[in-house]
């Protein structure tokens, strides 16, 4: 079972909290609490202990508790921590690293990551001293959800400062907390532990991810259309696994029949020209996965009516004009637009790798997934791949492994990249 600890500050919001702490149990997750003595004015240790069925911590004295190190403890058996409602002074505090009483103390102490919600009238939010402890704490690794907008509690009072709402929350601490999972090793054969920074911030907090996936349809007529077999599943699922690394994540897709990963922002295309144009809107980016099976051809000139059979007459001729190579593109822009790490795929039906590793110098790419999506290999459309990772130190061939698992290794072997790349700086 996963151990939360929800630290609950001194606001009006920490009546959310207990709506928290019920909804993480439904799921299964164990609730730790610490109430502060601010949020003591606002809701009690016995409502909180009711619901979380757990003993709750409120003095960083207490003779008991301390008696075996108590918010040592705490700190370090929490898988995640939360702080709900942040307040501007228990931002302060965090920022500044104080450990004057149970709350900061924990914070002080804990190696787990540490989710944020903060929640406190507009003009605190927007002072230069919040925000400049905001930026403090995030670059130490904090993560923060909200604040939202909308009405205060003071009467007359609305902005930026609402506490995001439980429905919001929880899905950010279970992603949170499947990262964490993850980045233990939950790879397999790739460790992505590595890659975390200290602090406990997961590994691709702050950076941008583009993902492209599914094939393009290039329309021949209002009714018909070139186009491959691509499901969208492996690009989907590289999104996905990028989002729950913490990145911001942009997944630009062409027609699918797959649901959009949550989380994850989201472009649909239909030709390989909109999706070019797409990815070159979404840049900057830290990493590129052009995961799309884009149509290398599309026809010169659509018709605008359909296309009638007649009868005993020859079928109409179709001129051909080449699409845009959109991983090309982007692998040799300059270096100030070009994504530290473009990442494309090759889908081949013969001279897998071969193949690949000539796509890859042409391209000038840094990194090809190939795989066999030859008749028989169940690739296109299936829930399992075999890939191998071509790069400029070799060929790595990976096991058959899920699409799910093949995108989890290969977000994790980025991240890796990009950490090391700090590191040699």
């Amino acid at each position: 079972m996963k151990r939360v600890l929800l630290i609950i500050g001194g606001g009006i919001a920490a009546y959310k909290s207990l709506d928290l702490i019920r909804r993480l149990k439904e799921r299964g997750i164990a609730v730790r609490c610490v109430l502060t003595k601010g949020g003591q004015e606002f809701i009690t240790p016995l409502a909180v202990g009711a619901i979380s069925n757990e003993h709750v911590a409120t003095d960083l004295f207490d003779l008991n508790a301390e008696r075996e190190i108590g918010h040592i403890r705490l700190a370090r058996e929490a898988d995640l921590v939360i702080v709900a409602p942040a307040t501007a002074d228990l931002l302060a505090r965090m920022a500044q690293g104080h450990a004057n009483d149970l709350a900061t103390a924990v914070l002080l102490a804990t190696r787990a990551p540490v989710l944020a919600a903060p929640a406190m009238n507009p003009a605190m939010w927007t002072h230069a001293a919040t925000q400049r402890n905001v930026k403090q704490l995030a670059a130490d690794g904090v993560e923060f959800i909200g604040p939202n907008a909308g009405e205060m509690a003071e009467r007359g009072e609305a902005g930026v400062g609402r506490m995001a709402e439980v429905a919001e929350i929880v899905p950010r601490v279970e992603q949170l907390l499947e990262g964490e999972d993850e980045a233990r090793g939950g790879f397999g054969f790739i460790n992505v532990s590595e890659a975390r920074p200290p602090g406990g911030r997961l590994p691709l907090a702050g950076r941008h991810v583009l993902v492209t996936s599914g094939p393009t349809h290039e329309p021949i007529d209002p009714v018909r259309y070139i186009a491959n077999r691509s499901s969208g599943k492996q690009g989907h699922a590289i999104a996905a696994a990028a989002q729950k690394l913490g990145a911001r994540v942009t997944l630009i897709t062409g027609p699918v029949e797959i649901a959009d990963p949550e989380g994850v922002a989201v472009q649909h295309v239909e030709t390989a020209q909109e999706m070019l144009a797409a990815v070159e809107a979404a840049l900057p980016a830290d990493v590129a996965v052009f995961a799309a099976a884009v149509a290398d051809w599309r026809v010169a000139a659509a018709a605008e009516g359909k296309i009638k059979k007649a009868k005993g007459a020859p079928p109409p001729a179709l001129h051909l004009a080449e699409n845009p190579d959109i991983l090309a593109t982007v692998a040799k822009l300059k270096p100030r637009r070009r994504p530290q790490l473009v990442i494309g795929f090759a889908a081949e039906t013969d001279s897998v790798v071969e193949n690949a590793e000539r796509k890859r110098s042409a391209k000038a790419v840094d990194w090809i997934v190939a795989n066999d999506v030859s008749q028989g290999s169940g690739v296109f459309g299936g829930e399992r791949n075999t890939v191998h990772l071509v790069t400029a130190q070799g060929v790595e061939n990976w096991p058959q492994m899920s699409k799910t698992e093949v995108a989890a290794a290969l977000i994790g072997r980025a991240a890796r990249y990009l950490a090391q790349s700090v590191e040699s700086v």
